[in-house]
């Protein structure tokens, strides 16, 4: 029986397995392929040039590495030995240094400790004139008021601290700006001045801001942003003690113009104050008190009675 040829049945392979690292293929290229074809280029262009890395190969190129490695070990060598032989000399004069710092500084504690002694030596004498001019109740009583004997009795404590975060600014438009004072956060010796005013004002006797006495001729003064007085620097909190009537020195001073300009203060910037009635504080005698005396004019007597 005569038919169509038949067509051979198709078979088909079977599939390949799949890698392992077939999800990996840049790790697998990389691995297989470590060399940049572009570097694998030029170490076979090297290589046919007869260029070979690692060591000179030439007599002359081993010279100038030993020569380069001889003179690098001869710079290091040097500078060793100049460092060795110029530390002993650092060393001697930064303890001559320490020597030097310690003798003035133990030559300035002995003058100090002698300005002392003379003040006190001052004060006693300058207490004896008083008595043996004016009697003792009134050499008591001039003493006070000058400031050269210490005093307790009842009082006023006043304590006025800058403002915790001391970096605001103005507007322009507070009295306290100046070109020299930006941060009005803080406390300024104008500020202090106004506080001890309205307290001498309000009947104040006699007050020490932290532990310095005032007498009629203190100076409360700034040196950048440090409060001075009398020359000497005050930290902040300031305590302000006052010897005086308690109740009525207090109120007094809250109410008048100062006290309310301190309110201000707190309100507008910040500045922290706390106002008490003690029973009795205490207040050291000026360090040191001038004694000033005034005399006539002769000639303008002598015009005056002719």
């Amino acid at each position: 029986m005569c038919g169509m040829p038949q067509q051979p049945p198709v078979r088909s392979s079977p599939p390949r397995p799949r890698r392992p690292d077939a999800s990996m293929s840049l790790i697998t290229n990389v691995m297989d392929h470590s060399l940049d074809d572009g570097y694998a280029e030029a170490a076979a262009r090297k290589k046919s040039q007869g260029i070979e890395g690692g060591l000179p190969k030439t007599l002359r190129a081993k010279l100038g590495l030993a020569a380069g490695l001889v003179l690098a070990a001869l710079v290091v060598t040097v500078g060793a030995a100049q460092a060795r032989v110029a530390a002993p000399v650092v060393a001697k004069e930064r303890q001559e240094l320490i020597d030097r710092i310690d003798r003035e500084t133990a030559a300035a504690d002995s003058l100090e400790g002698d300005v002392d002694k003379l003040r006190d030596d001052v004060s006693a004498r300058q207490r004896a004139a008083l008595k043996q001019s004016g009697g003792s109740t009134e050499a008591d009583l001039v003493g006070v008021l000058s400031g050269a004997t210490g005093v307790h009795g009842p009082g006023v404590k006043l304590v006025v601290n800058d403002a915790k975060e001391a970096s605001t600014g103005g507007d322009g438009t507070n009295p306290r700006e100046t070109s020299g004072f930006s941060d009005t956060g803080r406390l300024r010796d104008r500020d202090m001045q106004r506080v001890v005013n309205g307290l001498w004002a309000s009947g104040a006797e006699a007050v020490s801001i932290n532990g310095q006495r005032l007498t009629a001729l203190s100076a409360i003064r700034a040196a950048g942003d440090a409060i001075l007085v009398d020359n000497r620097p005050l930290v902040p909190p300031y305590t302000v003690l006052a010897v005086g009537d308690g109740e009525r020195l207090s109120t007094g001073f809250q109410n008048s113009a100062d006290g309310l300009y301190l309110h201000a203060l707190e309100e507008n910037f910040g500045i922290r104050a706390t106002i008490s009635t003690e029973g009795d504080v205490r207040l050291p005698a000026a360090p040191s008190v001038i004694v000033r005396t005034a005399q006539p004019n002769a000639e303008k007597t002598e015009k005056g009675t002719s």
